[in-house]
């Protein structure tokens, strides 16, 4: 690179000499020579009176030959290539200055970094791809008012380790991810811990943007059920029943082009995620949910954008509603005789009202919550459910064949064994005394 631009500026010399020779002799005027070097003529004739002084020198850069002063030292370089093949192999050049600088605690600016590593022959980590012509929506003006939401099922951890499903929530307006959970696969408590975490820290969104999986909208093909039929409406899933209990409206996309905001986002983190839990050693997900808040804010703080409107439209929770008690999974129960709900093969007993009343027959909701915890749900109160004890054993008389001495039912001097069974009677049974057939007269 140095040697063709010493060369260039070499040949611009000679050319310049060359012009200011005609010039010197007469044979171009001062308009001609500055259409050739492409000059002013007030440049053309300053160099002119500096080539007669000077002579050819005059004309060379004062810079020519020098070193960049803000040139990376060879051992500075050979260090980077080192570490963007080995440790930080597979990084985009972006991501890598980043993580450089916070790691590494090497500040070498993104174009430096691209310029050296494209030298050197090193390939990107993801080829760019042509645009595409296509329009895109555009975003909203206010931030809450569409969430939208996805699962990304992708080996996470490595390529040796199985599967996982990574569930967030990223905002229409700001491009800032509310929130983030690993699961196993894609299920309902993914997204109630990722809404929750978006109500904890920004507040409850308007409407919430996703696909049209099960954990939404349950079949719309299927004949309705006889409840159904007598209430007039559909049954909604777990994930339905809470967007309806905190007013969250729901869409659901046509297409994954249609949700392009959170697809986006799964690229961006394949790319970038990816490489931080690897350089981290994780590889569970506890220790994934562990990193994500940190990575959530760092990811924010880097690509999150301001809304056209400053006004957020997020909503605070109603009263006697929490993210505890509708973002997890209800379950209606009649509570029996005995103050306790059926759960399984279980049975779950609820604690004594302050009213004094009973709870037999009331209609109740089960709550499972997101740490496990069992509650109870009525008229706005919500308590903590244990296990019921065991149900007392059913006493009944015993019909027992043996005999044993001292009992009332053996005549005394009765030396028979009590597993002896008393003696069979041949023929038919005798009739009592006092049968009736004995007293006809």
């Amino acid at each position: 690179m140095q040697t063709r631009q010493t060369n260039d500026h070499e040949r611009r010399t000679e050319q310049r000499q060359g012009v200011l020779l005609h010039l010197a002799e007469g044979a171009l005027s001062l308009d001609q020579a500055a259409v050739i070097l492409g000059l002013s003529v007030r440049q053309v004739r300053r160099l002119s009176a500096a080539y007669a002084t000077g002579g050819p020198d005059a004309l060379r850069h004062g810079n020519a030959g020098r070193m960049p002063a803000n040139r990376t030292e060879a051992t500075l370089r050979e260090h980077l290539l080192t570490l963007a093949s080995t440790t930080y192999a597979g990084v985009n050049r972006a991501h890598l200055a980043e993580l450089l600088a916070e790691r590494e605690g090497i500040a070498v600016p993104e174009r430096t970094l691209r310029r050296l590593l494209t030298k050197a022959g090193l390939p990107a980590a993801r080829a760019h791809r042509p645009p595409r012509h296509r329009s895109r929506r555009e975003r909203m003006a206010r931030a809450g008012v569409l969430l939208q939401a996805d699962g990304s099922r992708h080996r996470w951890f490595g390529p040796q380790r199985p599967f996982a499903t990574l569930v967030g929530a990223i905002d229409d307006a700001t491009g800032t991810v509310t929130g983030a959970t690993f699961r196993a696969a894609e299920d309902a408590a993914g997204y109630f811990t990722t809404l929750t975490q978006t109500a904890r820290g920004y507040g409850l969104p308007w409407t919430l943007y996703s696909d049209r999986h099960g954990i939404f909208l349950r079949a719309s093909n299927r004949p309705p059920t006889l409840t159904e039929q007598l209430t007039g409406k559909r049954s909604l899933t777990q994930v339905g029943r809470a967007l309806d209990e905190a007013g969250i409206g729901w869409l659901g996309a046509g297409s994954a082009q249609a949700k392009g905001r959170v697809e986006r986002l799964w690229g961006t983190w394949q790319d970038r995620l990816l490489v931080e839990l690897r350089l981290a050693g994780i590889t569970t997900l506890d220790e994934g949910n562990a990193f994500l808040p940190g990575f959530l804010a760092r990811h924010n703080a880097r690509f999150a954008v301001p809304p056209a409107e400053p006004e957020p439209a997020w909503r605070p929770w109603p009263d006697g509603l929490s993210a505890e008690t509708v973002f997890c999974f209800h379950y209606p129960r009649r509570v029996a005789r005995d103050a306790t709900v059926s759960w399984g093969r279980e049975a779950l007993r609820l604690p004594r009202r302050r009213d004094g009343r009973s709870w037999a027959g009331c209609a109740i909701v089960v709550e499972e919550r997101l740490d496990g915890s069992l509650w109870a749900g009525h008229e706005g109160l919500h308590l903590p459910l244990q296990a019921a004890p065991a149900a007392p054993a059913l006493l009944r008389a015993r019909h027992l064949s043996g005999r044993s001495e001292g009992r009332p039912d053996l005549p005394p001097g009765d030396q028979r064994s009590p597993a002896t069974p008393p003696p069979a009677r041949s023929g038919p049974p005798r009739p009592g005394p006092d049968h009736p057939w004995r007293r006809w007269p």
